[in-house]
């Protein structure tokens, strides 16, 4: 097997793992968001929405970035084989983890009454604002130990944990909201939190890690590191979310909080049902770059890898999306949601530019060029904020997702340029072909879903749905003899059946 074979399926191995982790989630979040929707409405979504985008923001200011940061760190000590280094960065995330979540809890504490106003412009969800401060902890705690099982490359682990902590928050927070409706919101967030948390300590628990002691001197010269890193990945990821929340906001201003509903429902089909691509593969793909950011070469190389893999399995699913909108919207949420099909259309064109943007933008983390990472984010995330602004403005919730659309696209010249003047990056001649091919396929989709009746649309979408399938699939074929080892499982099946 060829080198480049082995990369390939390294990618697609990663992708495996964790897209079944993501497809199993997003079965978790469509029951979840399916009762929300039916029990709540989209007020009651709305609500939920404006709660948790409130403690993400807070989040985003006190975290530091440590969920990114010290998988960088963890990673570079696993990969020395020195356990005493191992035990030493580990025990140092786990006091930095205590520290950043109990910040976090006492700020929302503190700001209850301030961001009850700010939120919903008034003062009625103080009390929900107090109750939920305690989950930054939790979830910050969380993130410590997941951080540690990505860093330490235990993917099953770190999949287990993410798998168990999902089925067992479903299953304990549907009741709430069956009994108590919208009072149910908030013991909802606050139990799918402890969950999380001790799903993850429990998988985190199997890691054989030495016992060593660490001073407090120690803790400040190993964590420097993580922490500087970490406070411009914070700053990055606070930018995303004040401009997220400042959308919610505005929309729930000149709108309601029907529309606040409408525009999480959508955005949560974007980016966690038709994004599961991208989740699945950053798990694995962050700490693969990093391991060769050394090399420009070798960067660009894995980046045009990722990013071919990206295209080809995310295109038939952004087809599916565009010709069965409509159905995909009523079975995950309700008839009340269709409001936001031409949202998601004009979105699911700019998921194409986010996939490739994505594929790139890590090269600044991998080379630990954290301010150029900050400064990126921040005038993307501005950008798209305006953009956001502005298209909800000019043409409501369809003016969102044309403003994504336009956003993402701006954000890919922008990562593009400043990866190839930085680090000499490009695109590969096959890569472009593989773009140009799958997005000239989405593209006249749009197009038709856009011009023609259902009764016209609908063959020619599922033609198109099927040729983007076969090209993809040849092409997959040609990098990791997908033929060959669909092949051998049958074999394995039969051998096994006999």
């Amino acid at each position: 097997m060829s080198e480049n074979q082995q990369s390939y399926r390294q990618i697609i191995k990663a992708t495996s793992l964790f897209g079944g982790v993501q497809v199993f989630q997003i079965i978790i979040q469509v029951i979840r968001s399916k009762a929300i929707a039916v029990l709540l409405g989209p007020a009651g979504m709305g609500i939920a929405g404006l709660l948790n985008s409130t403690v993400g923001l807070i989040s985003g200011i006190t975290n530091f970035g440590l969920g990114t940061s010290a998988v960088k760190d963890i990673s570079a000590a696993h990969a020395t084989g020195n356990n005493d280094m191992i035990a030493r960065v580990i025990t140092v995330l786990r006091r930095l983890v205590w520290i950043t979540g109990l910040l976090g809890s006492l700020v929302t504490l503190i700001l209850s009454k301030l961001l009850s106003k700010i939120t919903f412009g008034n003062y009625d969800y103080t009390l929900a604002f107090i109750w939920i401060a305690i989950t930054l902890l939790f979830n910050q705690l969380t993130t410590g130990q997941l951080a540690l099982l990505q860093g330490m490359r235990k993917l099953r682990h770190l999949a287990r944990a993410n798998v168990t902590g999902s089925a067992l928050g479903l299953i304990f927070t549907l009741p709430l909201y069956y009994f108590w409706g919208i009072d149910g919101i908030v013991p909802g967030i606050i139990v799918a939190s402890i969950i999380s948390l001790m799903s993850s300590w429990f998988y985190s628990r199997k890691v054989e890690i030495i016992n060593v002691k660490v001073t407090r001197k120690e803790t400040c010269l190993l964590g420097k590191n993580m922490m500087t890193m970490g406070f411009f990945i914070s700053l990055s990821g606070l930018a995303s979310l004040g401009a997220s929340y400042l959308v919610r906001i505005f929309i729930r201003s000149f709108g309601s909080i029907d529309q606040v509903g409408l525009y999480n429902a959508g955005f949560t089909i974007i980016t966690t049902y038709v994004g599961l691509v991208l989740t699945a593969m950053g798990t694995d793909y962050f700490p693969r770059l990093s391991a060769i950011a050394h090399s420009n070469s070798l960067c660009k190389q894995t980046i045009n890898q990722q990013a071919e893999i990206v295209l080809l399995i995310l295109a038939p699913i952004i087809l599916v999306f565009l010709v069965f909108i409509r159905w995909v919207v009523i079975l995950l949420y309700s008839t009340k949601f269709v409001a936001v099909n031409d949202m998601i259309t004009w979105a699911a064109l700019g998921m194409f530019f986010k996939a490739i943007s994505w594929c790139i933008a890590f090269i600044l983390l991998a080379k630990s060029a954290s301010k150029l990472f900050f400064w990126t984010e921040l005038l993307g995330n501005v950008n798209m904020l305006l953009l956001n602004l502005l298209g909800y403005y000019l043409w409501g919730l369809t003016g969102l997702g044309i403003s994504y659309l336009t956003g993402f696209l701006v954000y890919m010249l922008m990562v593009y340029f400043i990866s190839k003047k930085k680090f000499e990056f490009a695109f590969d001649p096959v890569f472009r072909k593989i773009f140009v091919i799958q997005f000239a396929l989405v593209l006249s989709c749009f197009i038709v879903v856009k011009l023609f009746d259902k009764a016209f649309y609908y063959p020619i979408g599922i033609i198109l749905i099927a040729i983007s399938l076969n090209y993809s699939y040849k092409e997959l074929d040609k990098r990791i003899a997908l033929r060959e080892t669909i092949t051998d499982i049958c074999r394995n099946i039969r051998k096994r059946e006999k």
